[in-house]
């Protein structure tokens, strides 16, 4: 049970084993575009490459459903980023459980957004657990995690890309153990549980108040969605890539000027504690560029100020 991009290496690590996988289920298509066109979900594109059973239930809670997934006779389901919370009947269907790949190192970062959270908390290391599922929201005991170092320059693509393969490896890996009954899942510590919600476009808003070093956590953690913005004049204005730089107590906060040299980015801006210096921006209606060719068409830039009403 899977949707995103982030589910495909599980299934494909499965596909690569002796074990049958005998259904596989996603979210419906999703209407896409102007046209609204309905776009079948990556996890059921490997579906029908690979011959696979499918299901997309609206409602899986719904006991026509969970009917059908009876019928299967399932010995393990394996749920990764689905979409859909599993009622208890559904996690009592299966001998062996159903086995979640979560990325974070629960208990920290159960919810809608552990990868984003990790970053935005400037967390060093995140990993990957696979727990078994029970009717709670990341609460399940914990069968096997593995630790991942987060890098300076991680977006939550990036990081996402690296734990989704670490994920399948991992369940790879888990798989005999939890058949023959060597793992024994060991409950999460309530005292180290740390929550994240669901993140919102209005929350890509940058804040120039903020010191560059968030900033920068923020703009990394939100891309590529729902990506850092801001605006100037009148126009929405995206922050791809930027590096907090050296303090500069005088600069005034969303004040933009000119780089030297040897710095990294070619124009920075002022912010509650330091600069930031931009790296790529997207303007809106142009491409994504460099600070520097971006600054070379929009000559008004360097001197101005950013924020919501400029």
């Amino acid at each position: 049970m899977g949707t995103p991009e982030f589910s495909v290496p599980a299934l494909n690590r499965i596909l690569q084993t002796d074990h049958k996988v005998i259904a596989v289920y996603t979210q419906p298509d999703k209407l896409v575009g102007r046209g609204r066109i309905p776009t079948p979900s990556p996890i059921k594109k490997i579906a029908l490459e690979n011959g696979l059973g499918l299901f997309q239930p609206i409602r899986l809670r719904e006991s026509a459903e969970v009917a059908k997934l009876v019928d299967l006779k399932p010995d393990l389901i394996v749920v990764v980023a689905y979409g859909q919370i599993l009622t208890q009947s559904v996690l009592d269907i299966p001998k062996y459980g159903c086995l979640n790949i979560h990325p974070s190192l629960l208990p920290k970062y159960r919810g809608a957004s552990p990868i984003a959270s990790a970053i935005l908390a400037g967390e060093e290391e995140t990993g990957v657990t696979i727990m078994k599922m029970d009717a709670g929201m990341d609460t399940g005991p914990i069968v096997s995690q593995f630790i991942v170092h987060i890098e300076p320059n991680d977006t939550t693509e990036s990081l996402s890309t690296r734990l989704a393969e670490v994920g399948a490896r991992l369940l790879h890996e888990t798989f005999d153990m939890w058949f023959d009954g060597s793992l024994t899942p060991q409950a999460q510590d309530d005292n180290k549980v740390i929550n994240t919600a669901t993140i919102s476009k209005e929350d890509g808003a940058i804040d120039w108040n903020m010191g560059a070093s968030e900033i920068s956590r923020r703009i990394r953690a939100f891309y590529p969605w729902p990506g850092c913005y801001t605006r100037w004049q009148g126009k929405l204005l995206k922050i791809i890539e930027a590096v907090p730089l050296h303090k500069e107590k005088d600069l005034e906060v969303g004040r933009v000027i000119a780089l030297s040299n040897d710095q990294p980015a070619s124009v920075g801006i002022g912010t509650g504690d330091g600069i930031l210096g931009l790296i790529d921006v997207q303007l809106e209606g142009k491409r994504v560029m460099n600070s520097a060719e971006f600054i070379r068409g929009q000559q008004g830039f360097v001197g101005s100020k950013l924020g919501e009403n400029t």
